[in-house]
């Protein structure tokens, strides 16, 4: 029994899994019916087979370096397992999927939850990505939990951060520390400082999305760590980029940017719903070795899943690959 049909035995949660199938069916689409299509014209395994995989997974942007390493990865193990028929590569495809993820890491997509309240989730990327949105669904999933969640309007530079935080706040009931200042540290200062006194679980903090200046964004970022650490010792716990899956390889730049910035602890992808190039997720990981840790499936408060790269390989292919 190939990785493949392992992973569907495992799944116990069928609404995920579904979450997946429907979140990743753009992809899936674009990215199964090619490689059909090329398994139909190559029977069997050739130069000529691989240079169209090699191009194949290239539009589903995983990324050239990531590619070329991969089919390299493909040619050994079709060569070490005599593989001949195409149809026969398809589970070696899922596994190796897998494995350039993982790379032999330990994969923690949870919430580093500090041992003593409050833990403390900072939010970075650029203007347009979906990272106050990210924050609302975020603190929507941890009320569920059972969690007190305080939000702090971090971001202010754009125009309306301020008024669609407190938006979000009124849409899953919950506290918003805001007030009219450029000064970001000053109000989170006040958001930590409450968070402290009315002994909340979790604080998600939203911040400026400028990247155009990185020195000054930097040091933004450098003094807000700081007040951060003073307040609440080893904290932020979180520092999480939310990056739009539908900018493609722009989304991998910006995290190469952000993570030369600051300590960057893992990625919310949203939109992933709205590509047909969700190989961006392996393109990540593998380009800047950050994991995802939420992916965006859709509009609703719940359509954003902690990420898990198996239902991901599943949600892929359509689910409905059988040996």
């Amino acid at each position: 029994m190939g990785i493949f049909n392992k992973f569907k035995n495992l799944f116990t949660n069928k609404k995920e899994l579904e979450a997946y199938e429907d979140g990743l069916q753009k992809t899936s689409k674009e990215f199964v019916n090619k490689i059909n299509i090329l398994n139909n014209k190559y029977k069997k395994v050739s130069d000529e087979y691989f240079d169209e995989l090699e191009e194949i997974f290239i539009m589903a942007d995983i990324g050239i370096e990531t590619v070329t390493k991969f089919i390299d990865k493909l040619k050994k193990r079709v060569k070490s397992e005599n593989i001949s028929n195409s149809n026969d590569l398809l589970n070696v495809i899922i596994d190796e999927m897998f494995i350039i993820y993982v790379n032999n890491d330990i994969i923690v997509n949870k919430i580093n939850y500090s041992s003593s309240n409050p833990t403390v989730i900072l939010f970075v990327g650029v203007n347009g990505v979906g990272k106050t949105t990210s924050i609302g669904k975020i603190a929507y999933k941890l009320k569920k939990q059972g969690k007190k969640v305080l939000l702090v309007a971090g971001d202010t530079f754009r125009a309306g951060a301020i008024e669609q935080l407190i938006e979000w706040g009124k849409k899953v009931e919950c506290d918003v520390v805001f007030k009219e200042t450029q000064d970001a540290s000053s109000v989170i200062y006040d958001g930590l400082i409450k968070a402290k006194e009315k002994n909340y679980d979790v604080v998600l903090i939203d911040t400026a999305g400028r990247l155009q200046n990185k020195i000054n964004l930097m040091n933004e970022l450098d003094k807000i760590n700081k007040v951060i650490g003073k307040l609440i010792p080893n904290a932020p716990h979180e520092t999480l980029l939310v990056i739009d899956a539908t900018t493609g390889q722009n989304g991998i730049s910006q995290a190469k940017s952000f993570k030369e910035i600051t300590n960057i602890t893992g990625i919310v992808l949203t939109k992933l719903d709205g590509t047909a190039k969700g190989g961006i997720v392996l393109a990540i990981k593998e380009n800047v070795g950050i994991p995802v840790k939420f992916i965006g499936l859709g509009e609703k408060e719940d359509d954003l899943k902690v990420f898990d790269i198996e239902k991901y390989i599943y949600g892929l292919f359509g689910g409905n690959h059988e040996e």
